[in-house]
């Protein structure tokens, strides 16, 4: 197993399976994340501060839309880089793996993938390089896991649209200088909208008082009679296939990001259950440490295998909605469980910020729930296995 400072867990010789490039790719990023996050991220989260900073330093390191091409600005990089950033990201903090990866699959995505071409050349660049942050704007406050429901709409006008409405539990909104929103216009059909700031009637609203995602900004989109230019619509898209497609490549980022978190949790436990004496001895002898360090790491290695796996039929154009979605249920759920492990080793010391566990903890709360409960991603698999739609 490789050395906890420097490694992670590869019980399975996993490396093997992934080429030079990508391990660089994972070392670079390692690298930064020690660099960059790790010594500032516990204050951030007990101070529930945004690091503002990291939005260009995540541009520079090529964070954001690494699978975008490079005319655009993106990377150019194949989907098993994309989740490999994302867990060396989500290994330092679940809300800078937000940032990123809204970015990237939320935003640039879709204006890469149903945007026009005067919108590719207008918006990626920016946005890969860190100068502008984006949001992406689906959730509503009264729709949130049935957003076919929302009430957000746009109205022609003639030479523009009117956009009104409001969203809710947005990442990176407080701090962003573009959203892509998703409206319904007057025939009822869900368009994608690009909402820049200055625009009059759209406004940020940040959401305080959280316990989850401290170090990653919250907010609404609030929109008064917002006039949009119609440049500004996405072109190549309708109905809800637009940002269910975006949200494939979010929830296959957070597949990934989320073994990144176990990952910490795992080594510090490991670690603290070599260092902490009880009954003269570490509690790393103990049996029943030893059955949470072990099942820890076989659920890792499981999901280490099933990312690997799903990034491999993502390159190929293969993944289905439904794959991906078991994905994130299992890996989220799985690093969850790991948190609430570890902490249970680190005893009462994993409450504290010397330790990551709790910060991990509450983060995945967060993850476990938004885009796509745990509950609707195992509804998604069991209407594939029986084919019958329990939503309605």
């Amino acid at each position: 197993m490789a050395n906890e400072l420097t490694g992670a867990p590869d019980y399975f010789n996993i490396d093997d399976l992934l080429t030079e490039e990508h391990l660089l790719i994972r070392q670079t990023m390692r690298d930064f994340v020690k660099r960059e996050i790790s010594p500032y991220i516990e204050q951030w989260a007990q101070d529930a501060h945004f690091p503002s900073e990291i939005v260009k330093k995540f541009g520079d390191v090529g964070a954001f839309g690494p699978t975008i091409p490079t005319e655009y600005g993106g990377g150019g990089l194949d989907y098993i880089s994309y989740g490999i950033i994302m867990q060396e990201i989500e290994r330092g903090d679940s809300g800078m793996r937000s940032t990123a990866s809204v970015q990237g699959s939320l935003v640039m995505y879709p204006i890469y993938k149903y945007g026009s071409e005067e919108q590719r050349k207008k918006y990626l660049p920016k946005l890969a390089s860190g100068e502008w942050l984006g949001c992406f704007g689906l959730t509503e406050p009264d729709f949130g896991s049935n957003p076919g429901g929302m009430v957000t709409n746009i109205k022609d006008q003639g030479d523009h649209y009117l956009l009104n409405g409001s969203k809710l539990w947005i990442s990176n909104s407080p701090e962003c200088q573009v959203a892509v929103v998703w409206a319904k216009n007057e025939e009822g059909r869900i368009q994608g909208v690009i909402v820049e700031r200055g625009m009059e009637g759209f406004s940020t609203p940040e959401i305080h008082n959280k316990w989850s995602l401290r170090a990653s900004c919250t907010g609404e989109l609030v929109f008064d009679n917002v006039k949009i230019p119609k440049e500004n619509i996405l072109p190549n898209v309708s109905g809800l296939r637009g940002p269910l497609g975006c949200l494939d490549s979010a929830r296959y980022g957070i597949s990934w990001g989320a073994i990144g978190a176990a990952i910490d949790c795992y080594e510090s436990a490991r670690k603290y259950s070599l260092e902490r004496i009880q009954f003269d001895k570490p509690i790393g002898a103990f049996q029943l440490t030893q059955k949470k360090l072990a099942e820890m790491l076989t659920e890792i290695t499981k999901a280490q295998l099933l990312t690997w796996r799903l990034g491999t039929l993502m390159n190929e154009g293969k993944a289905t909605t439904q794959q991906i979605s078991m994905a994130k249920r299992n890996n989220v759920d799985m690093a969850l469980h790991i948190a609430r492990e570890a902490r249970q080793i680190h005893g009462g010391m994993g409450i504290t910020g010397e330790y990551p566990i709790m910060r991990h903890m509450m983060n995945l709360e967060s993850v476990i729930t938004y885009e796509g409960t745990h509950d609707i991603h195992l509804l998604i698999t069991g209407a594939d296995i029986t084919g019958i739609s329990a939503f309605k």
